[in-house]
């Protein structure tokens, strides 16, 4: 069973990079959310059912129907409290909805870190969302040439129709502020990685990065770490790029300065320098170790 959701989730995975874009019914039992990889792909959810929902500093307490939209730059994690939970869920690349007059979507108000990303639907909205997203998912199986551009504009209509209502307001903040930042930060740095290409390299690498992602201060985001886990932001930095490194170094090809560069380092040297201060050899001696 377990090799079956392996190859089913890869061959998720391999058909949603070669489209750009998918659509599917969220199933009834539970199962709320579809496992995927791809970290460059936007969400919109349709869903009914009760759920706690952490986006970026705040948490959402939804129940009944909602329309939710996920930033793949913007670390959110979804859990579902009821039995039955019932909806839809997009997904889709900006290169495959960005036409060459629309902005980027990270600075669209539905998108953008200090945007407004829950919106509750009422039943009506939700008889004429749901008929959008059937459409999406009948004309995917569908051999029309123009059937990319058709689901484009069905995608546009949700979010057009989404601008249109009234963000929720009912941002839960009881939970300590300094568990969620933590929290979404831990999130926020597990998916930088792993790295698969050394034509993208790494792009949140300090501390700042990452604070400058969350919205909130440098200072303000070390100390909240710090007082949950006891480490401050830059040793969690550190430590998962020496995790990834150690990856790349075992399990590919790619040379010492392309692991380097992979890795958001300017320079072999100032790789090599943090490789040994961390782990006590350099990255030609472990990856020698390790033949």
């Amino acid at each position: 069973m377990q090799n079956k959701n392996i190859r089913s989730v890869s061959a998720f995975n391999n058909e949603l990079k070669l489209k750009g874009f998918n659509v599917f019914q969220i199933e009834s039992d539970g199962n709320a959310t579809r496992t995927y990889s791809r970290k460059d792909f936007y969400k919109i959810c349709l869903t009914t059912g009760k759920s706690i929902i952490n986006y970026a500093d705040k948490s959402f307490e939804a129940e009944g129907t909602i329309l939710f939209f996920g930033n793949p730059h913007i670390p959110y994690s979804w859990e579902t409290i009821s039995t039955s939970y019932v909806g839809y869920t997009c997904l889709f690349s900006e290169e495959f909805l960005k036409s060459d007059r629309s902005d980027s979507l990270q600075h669209s108000p539905l998108f953008s870190i200090g945007g407004t990303p829950i919106l509750k639907i009422t039943e009506q909205q939700r008889g004429f969302l749901s008929t959008l997203f059937q459409k999406m998912i009948e004309e995917q199986q569908t051999d029309y040439v123009y059937k990319d551009d058709l689901i484009r504009n069905y995608i546009n209509l949700i979010i057009h129709e989404a601008l249109k209502l009234q963000p929720s307001q009912d941002f839960d903040q009881r939970r300590n502020a300094s568990s969620r930042i933590t929290s979404v930060f831990l999130e926020l740095l597990e998916r930088q990685f792993p790295i698969e290409d050394t034509e993208k390299p790494l792009q949140l690498k300090t501390a700042y990065d990452y604070a400058k992602n969350l919205n909130v201060h440098a200072n303000y985001l070390n100390r909240a770490v710090k007082e949950v886990t006891g480490k401050p932001t830059t040793t969690h930095i550190s430590e998962r790029i020496i995790s990834e490194a150690k990856a790349l170094l075992h399990h590919t090809d790619w040379n010492i300065a392309e692991i380097a560069y992979a890795l958001g380092f300017e320079y072999p040297s100032y790789f090599n320098n943090f490789f040994k201060k961390n782990t006590g050899t350099n990255p030609k001696n472990f990856r020698l170790e390790m033949v």
